[in-house]
Order: structure tokens, then C-alpha cells, then sequence
């Protein structure tokens, strides 16, 4: 009873915090205001997949259709399920709750994997037992204890391994433990852990490329440098155990004032981002789009929720971008939906994880309203 007296406090703890730094103390508009405002592409429509789903974060897909949604405040980890198949939410049930930040999910054989901190549960045969889920299984609990940074986006990449981000416990500093600002991948039964990216600051966000299986990641980039220094990144990994400059170099050339002539002095490449987002507007979930439904023109591009700055004079972010590629190579970076960040800079949502579904369309969370939203296209 008292731990959970003592989650419970944290959680509030939390709340608050955020509402503080980042403007979202008042309620948040109807879903059909916002919905007005959103600004996408001719031909885009965007409606409300689900409602009353507080703080969702990452988003994963069931074998039975079932979305699942993790939190990161709220503690609870969620099974959405769309009965009818009309891309409307039937039910929410919360599968599991006042677990420490349980952010990352993702979906494999069965089971739901959820990463609450410094553990990672299994919830075996979670699809028949939605309404009442067992006890998971601890995959492992071997991961920094940590909450700055802690919260993780996790995934099964193309090798079966389950690929665990590891953010670094600060806003800038040279961690002893190489743990630390990494990327990480493990068996599904927690075993044989290896880092195979360095220096990244805190990704929470990453898929493979549908042609190469390389991995690319978003990353957040460092605070206190001022509005517009140092960008936010999307990076590709092209080979295991690249380094991408945290904390001494970030960006293009820009060089840590406090680490910068350390990292000038090692005998180590430090890899550019693929592509400088631009500064704070704290890049999480990116999809490459590899379906039907769409243009040819976003088929195999990548699309990124910017969940919106917490420390610039003047917001940024709270949006939906697209980043281009020919032949390995980013060639644009651009809004693709717009509108939950108004223009008196009051916050009307703040987008998270990006999901594709088997039709092509595409959800959306938002954990600043409680909502995922569905966005679809139809030509003419």
C-alpha cells in the first residue's frame, strides 16, 4: 500500500511538473475544436480514433487488431479495441497501471513487451485477456533506475531482437557507464544485451528502413544552448557501434562548451545527423510509410511527431513533419500537419508515436489530450 501510495504521488508529482514547463494547465479544448484546426495536406483528413486515453505515448498493434498504448505520467499501459473495424474505439481497458513511466511498448508473438524504467514485462497471451490480464513476466530489470531520461521507446527490429534506447541521465554531462546515452538491443528473453549506438542523447523514436533494414532514430537534442542551438536530430545507423557525438559534439560542428575539447582531442568519428530538425521541438516517434493508402510521393518516407519545446522563448514543434530520402540521402524536411500549437502559442495537443495500420492509414498519439487520432487520404 505504500508503494503504491508512493507511485501515485510521483505520478502527481509529474503532472505537475509538466504542466508547468510546458503551458498545459488549463483543460484542453473539445477534440472537435482541435480537429477543426489541424492543418494537413489536399486530400487529408484526420478524424478521432479514440478518446479517453489519458497521456498516451507509443503505440503498438495486436495480431487481433487490438492498439495497445503506453503512458508515461499516467503509469498505465492501455488495450484499445475497435470492435465494429470502423476506426472508432469501441473500449479502452487498462491493462496494467502505476507502473514507473511505461512509455514503450511493442508487440511480439502474443505477448505485449512494456518498459517501465529500468524493467521490461511480458504480458503473455494479452489479446485473450484484455479484461483480465496476468501477472507479467519480468523479461529483465537490469536497466538504470534513472527517471531523467528513463522513459523508453522500445521495438523488434527486422533480426528479432527487442531494441531499447538508453537516455542519458541528464541535460549534459559524460556518464562513467557506457550504458548511458546508447541504444541497446536484447533477445526477447532479456539476454545477451549489446550496445550498438553511442552517443545519443535520448531517442524515442526509431523504425527501419523498409529496403535496407538500417535503423534510424530520432534524438533529442541538448537545452540551455539558447532558442536555436543545437538541432534536434534524425539519425542513421549504417553500421553497429557509430558514435553520434553526445555530449561533445552536437548537430553539424557544433561543439559542447563544456565537452567539446575532450571530444576534439579522441580518436573517434562522430557521426552527422542524416537530417537537423529544428532545435527543441523534441522529435519522438517516426514511421517510415510503407503503404497503399497514401501518394507515391510518401511511400518509404518518414514521418516524425515533434512533441513540442518545453524551454524556447517561443514554442516550437507540436506538430507532424516529412523527411524525404533519395538513395540513402535526406532531401527535404517539412510540416505535414499542423494546428495544436495556436497561435496565442497555447498548446492544443502534443503528438507522440506514429502507427500504421493494415490499410494504410495512419494513428497518431497525443498525450497532452488523451486522444489518437486516425489519418487517412482519399483522392479527389
Amino acid at each position: 500500500m505504500v508503494n503504491r501510495l508512493i507511485r501515485v504521488a510521483r505520478h502527481s508529482l509529474l503532472l505537475f511538473i509538466t504542466a508547468f514547463f510546458w503551458g498545459c494547465t488549463s483543460t484542453p479544448p473539445s477534440t472537435d475544436n482541435i480537429l477543426e484546426k489541424l492543418e494537413l495536406p489536399k486530400g487529408f483528413s484526420v478524424q478521432v480514433f479514440a478518446e479517453n486515453v489519458p497521456n498516451a505515448r507509443q503505440l503498438a498493434m495486436g495480431t487481433n487488431g487490438t492498439i495497445y498504448a503506453g503512458s508515461r505520467e499516467a503509469g498505465n499501459v492501455y488495450a484499445i479495441v475497435d470492435k465494429d473495424k470502423n476506426y472508432k474505439a469501441d473500449r479502452v481497458y487498462t491493462i496494467a497501471e502505476d507502473l514507473n513511466m511505461p512509455s514503450g511498448i511493442a508487440y511480439r508473438n502474443g505477448a505485449l513487451y512494456v518498459a517501465a524504467v529500468s524493467t521490461i514485462y511480458r504480458f503473455d497471451d494479452i489479446e485473450e485477456n484484455l479484461q483480465n490480464p496476468s501477472a507479467p513476466d519480468i523479461v529483465t530489470d537490469n536497466y538504470p533506475t534513472d527517471g531523467h531520461h528513463g522513459w523508453k521507446f522500445i521495438d523488434f527490429g527486422p533480426d528479432g531482437k527487442l531494441y531499447v534506447p538508453v537516455g542519458a541521465p541528464c541535460n549534459i554531462c559524460n556518464p562513467d557507464d557506457d550504458i548511458y546515452a546508447s541504444i541497446t538491443r536484447i533477445n526477447p528473453n532479456g539476454t545477451d544485451r549489446e550496445i550498438i549506438a553511442e552517443g545519443v542523447r535520448n531517442s524515442v523514436g526509431f523504425d527501419w528502413h523498409p529496403k535496407t533494414d538500417d535503423l534510424w532514430f530520432t534524438d533529442n537534442g541538448r537545452d540551455w544552448l539558447g532558442d536555436n542551438r543545437p538541432p534536434c536530430e534524425l539519425n542513421h545507423l549504417s553500421e553497429k557501434g557509430q558514435h553520434f557525438g553526445y555530449p561533445y559534439k552536437h548537430g553539424h560542428n557544433i561543439w559542447d562548451p563544456e565537452f567539446g575539447e575532450k571530444g576534439k582531442s579522441m580518436d573517434r568519428e562522430f557521426r552527422d545527423p542524416a537530417q537537423a530538425l529544428d532545435p527543441h521541438v523534441a522529435p519522438l516517434g517516426m514511421t517510415f510509410y510503407t503503404g497503399d493508402m497514401f501518394p507515391e510521393a510518401y511511400h518509404n518516407q518518414i514521418l516524425i511527431a515533434e512533441h513540442g519545446s518545453w524551454n524556447r522563448t517561443e514554442k516550437i514543434g507540436y506538430r507532424i513533419t516529412r523527411v524525404t530520402l533519395k538513395d540513402g540521402e535526406t532531401t527535404s524536411y517539412e510540416p505535414f500537419i499542423t494546428g495544436w500549437l495556436q497561435d496565442n502559442e497555447s498548446v492544443w495537443g502534443r503528438p507522440v508515436d506514429l502507427l500504421q495500420l493494415p490499410d494504410g492509414s495512419v494513428l497518431i498519439s497525443d498525450d497532452h489530450s488523451g486522444v489518437i487520432y486516425r489519418i487517412s487520404y482519399q483522392n479527389g
